[in-house]
């Protein structure tokens, strides 16, 4: 299985941090966050990535280069204007193939291991991965049922923690250019073809300076 990160945003929470430096490259924990990714996922055995990228492209591509300094093979999606999660998703259909992949948000942080998902997506067009609501997002997102199916609608919710597997044909049929991955997910759901996992492990959105700093400490502790 082939992955995904997406890098391609201007990081306008995290002002002004990065103001000079792309988010992917800011340091946690005495990495840049972007390479936490790269490494969980050689050590997963997947190597074959795909990065989006935008915002400050040229620091992100010299820093990582063709990826094999962290054991990976690194293929570049340029975006000169950020298209959206799903509209990089689409440029980048070209370079992932016809396969399911794994779409990890550049902007996280999760110490899952993406092996431990199952290989298959069968007839479901995504695979979410769900953690329990931290603080800064009470309501959450998606409920989770019995069969871990992914549904909407009252009741005990899970927040996505910007983690899935997707097949091509969630976004294969929609035009090139910017557009959202949501409602194309919601519609999925809808129709009953999303499937959802839940981590139950750490997992921190680096959207703020603040969140960046508790995470930075609790690694290097």
């Amino acid at each position: 299985m082939k992955a995904m990160i997406l890098a391609a945003g201007l990081g306008t929470r995290m002002r002004p941090l990065t103001d000079h430096c792309p988010k992917p490259l800011l340091d946690v924990g005495g990495k840049p966050l972007i390479v936490h990714h790269l490494e969980r996922l050689a050590h997963a055995g997947i190597r074959d990535l795909v990065i989006n990228v935008s915002y400050r492209a040229e620091q992100i591509v010299d820093a990582l280069g063709d990826g094999s300094a962290y054991g990976v093979s690194i293929a570049w999606s340029h975006e000169t204007t950020p298209l959206e999660t799903g509209g990089g998703i689409r440029q980048a259909l070209p370079l992932l193939g016809d396969m399911p992949f794994l779409l990890v948000n550049g902007d996280v942080w999760c110490d899952l291991d993406p092996a431990t998902l199952p290989s298959s997506l069968g007839s479901d067009l995504a695979r979410l991965v769900l953690v329990d609501n931290p603080a800064h997002h009470p309501e959450g997102d998606f409920l989770l049922d019995a069969n871990s199916r992914v549904r909407e609608g009252p009741g005990p919710r899970l927040t996505y923690a910007g983690i899935a597997q997707i097949a091509p044909a969630l976004v294969a049929d929609r035009a090139e250019g910017a557009f959202a991955l949501a409602p194309l997910l919601r519609a999925a759901i809808a129709d009953g073809r999303i499937a959802g996992h839940h981590h139950q492990g750490h997992w921190v959105d680096v959207g703020t300076p603040e969140r960046l700093a508790t995470l930075d400490q609790a690694l290097r502790g």
